[in-house]
């Protein structure tokens, strides 16, 4: 009986261990990513992609790599043209191409985006920063936004990194700048405002002036009229038509005064 049971015992443990080297075997990688194989800690250049893959049992060890679009946020502080700290929270998002992952992880590690991709970004936004002034920081995003995506481009797509975007999502300046440029921003208003009425009354003046021109032109005109209407027989007419049919009382002689009723 004894002899029995240990013998169950055996193949029960030959069959687990059969599972556990079987279950070794084989290795899936997940989609998105990429598996970076190692061997007895060298690493291959050859990348697994998604799907089921044969390894040697208890030799070989995958190192899956996410090659999907990562975002990155990233806060830190830059100085402006004009001297001024610009505080800049930026939303970074990146990739691995799966046809270098083996060279990332061989020469960086699984932690790039802390070796290489957070210095990059904070590299890149304290030279694009420092060519523009605080408040042209402000107007100019989606400038900055290419400018660093084409630099950290530049930096990283050698090393097998690709950068599909930068968002700024805030800029942060210090009080005082702040203050300033609420002060500038009421002082253009106020201007604006005072040209507006200036501009009104000046409207306003112009209109009252072409009101009076035309009613003049318009009298002026009617006079015309009138004068140009009155001929030599009219004036005689109207003449007439306004005597009374009285004759003058008296009229005057150099020394004689003569009643005309007599």
């Amino acid at each position: 009986m004894d002899k029995v049971r240990k013998k169950t015992i055996g193949i029960i443990a030959l069959i687990i261990l059969a599972i556990i080297i079987i279950s070794n075997c084989f290795t899936v990688v997940e989609a998105g990513h990429t598996g970076v194989v190692v061997t007895l800690g060298k690493v291959s250049d050859r990348v697994l992609q998604e799907g089921i893959h044969f390894k040697i049992p208890f030799v070989q060890k995958i190192v899956r790599i996410d090659n999907r679009i990562v975002k990155l946020e990233v806060s830190t502080e830059a100085f402006s043209k004009d001297l001024q700290t610009v505080s800049t929270v930026l939303a970074i998002n990146y990739r691995v191409d799966t046809s270098k992952s083996y060279n990332i992880f061989k020469n960086i590690g699984a932690d790039y985006e802390s070796i290489l991709v957070t210095p990059a970004v904070n590299e890149v936004l304290k030279a694009i920063t420092a060519k523009y002034t605080a408040e042209e920081s402000v107007t100019n995003r989606a400038l900055i936004s290419d400018g660093l995506v084409t630099e950290l481009n530049e930096k990283l797509n050698e090393s097998g990194l690709f950068v599909t975007d930068v968002n700024i999502i805030n800029f942060d300046f210090s009080e005082a700048f702040i203050t300033a440029i609420e002060e500038k921003q009421v002082a253009q208003q106020q201007l604006l405002k005072a040209e507006t009425e200036k501009q009104t009354a000046i409207t306003n003046a112009e209109a009252d002036a072409e009101t009076i021109r035309i009613k003049a032109e318009a009298e002026a005109a009617a006079n015309g009229t009138i004068s140009d209407s009155l001929s030599p027989d009219i004036i005689e007419y109207l003449k007439i038509e306004k005597w009374n049919g009285v004759l003058p009382q008296v009229t005057g002689g150099a020394s004689t005064l003569i009643d005309l009723e007599k």
